[in-house]
């Protein structure tokens, strides 16, 4: 039997940008995509602290160091610059990997530095 677990999160990232006339999709900074184990046009859910909106889209990377998070498309509708988010990552485990496992969790500053 497999079961879904967090495989990774961003906390308390802020969104540095939104922008409603892009395909879709959020944007993060390739450093912290790299800490929290995220690859290009993975799947992520969103939770925003300040609206209490949830959605899922996708990741496209940002340059390295750039410390952007940015909501695109559809999904710049559901937060703004400044808001705090959570990005979650999941996988699939079976039973004998899911004592061995652990999530990768990603703290970051008011400025979406790593801690």
């Amino acid at each position: 039997m497999f079961r879904f677990f967090l495989k990774s999160k961003i906390h308390r990232a802020c969104i540095t940008e939104a922008n409603p006339d892009y395909k879709g999709s959020i944007t993060i900074d390739s450093e912290l995509m790299e800490l929290a184990g995220l690859l290009p046009y993975e799947q992520v859910a969103i939770s925003n602290y300040s609206n209490g909106e949830r959605l899922e889209t996708y990741v496209i990377p940002a340059e390295r160091g750039s410390r952007v998070i940015c909501l695109n498309g559809p999904t710049a509708r559901k937060g703004m610059k400044g808001d705090r988010i959570v990005i979650f990552s999941y996988c699939m485990l079976s039973e004998e990997e899911v004592e061995s496992f652990a999530p990768k969790i990603v703290y970051v500053d008011d400025y979406n530095n790593p801690l």
